[in-house]
């Protein structure tokens, strides 16, 4: 895995890129990013209101997110792009369940005017390795349309392995799509010390 990364701490740093978690002075940037790349996601995410596309929406969404992170049920990660400071990509851990399950699900997007450039497979490794070293999680699991071969190749990279298929598993854009199931699971998992 990475050495580059800051254990200990939110804030991961790779070369060309630093991965962190959202803070609530990033309402502009993030909107930006939605706005930038909303008709190149709509087809791999839900049907959006539009005040998530609004700086105020964002805003207000980050407060939400504070607060997931203060008590450890969500993780939202940016990808920033460490010459230009614009957020390029996200990453998010959500649904995390401690004892005895110890797992999370894990979602992301990616710039379209960044993809192909290995971003999302090397962000994505090392904050599968945070939330494994730093936050004691055993099994992480992420779904993917079948036709969506981009992040089927970016799971298959950082090692999550096809356990299923799931019909009609998520409304996206509209429709219900099946989706493969996939996990990546903390082969040196031990027991968290209280």
């Amino acid at each position: 895995m990475f050495h580059s990364i800051i254990h200990r701490s939110s804030t991961i740093v790779l070369d060309d890129i630093k991965v962190r978690l959202i803070e609530a002075q990033d309402a502009e940037q993030i909107t930006a990013y939605y706005q930038r790349n909303r008709h190149f996601l709509a087809p791999w995410e839900p049907l959006r209101h539009e005040a998530f596309f609004s700086l105020a929406g964002w805003q207000q969404r980050l407060e939400q997110i504070a607060t997931l992170h203060r008590h450890e049920m969500a993780f939202y990660f940016v990808i920033e792009h460490r010459v230009t400071g614009d957020i390029i990509g996200v990453i998010n851990f959500s649904n995390l369940v401690k004892s005895p399950f110890y797992a999370c699900h894990v979602g992301y997007s990616l710039d379209q005017y960044h993809q192909g450039q290995a971003v999302m497979r090397r962000a994505l490794t090392a904050v599968t390795e945070w939330i494994f070293i730093d936050k004691h999680f055993h099994r992480i699991m992420a779904a993917y349309m079948p036709h969506n071969n981009k992040s089927g190749s970016v799971l298959t990279a950082v090692g999550f392995e096809q356990e299923g298929l799931a019909k009609d598993y998520l409304l996206i854009n509209g429709q219900w799509q099946d989706h493969i199931l996939t996990s990546l699971v903390n082969p040196n998992w031990s027991l968290p010390i209280s």
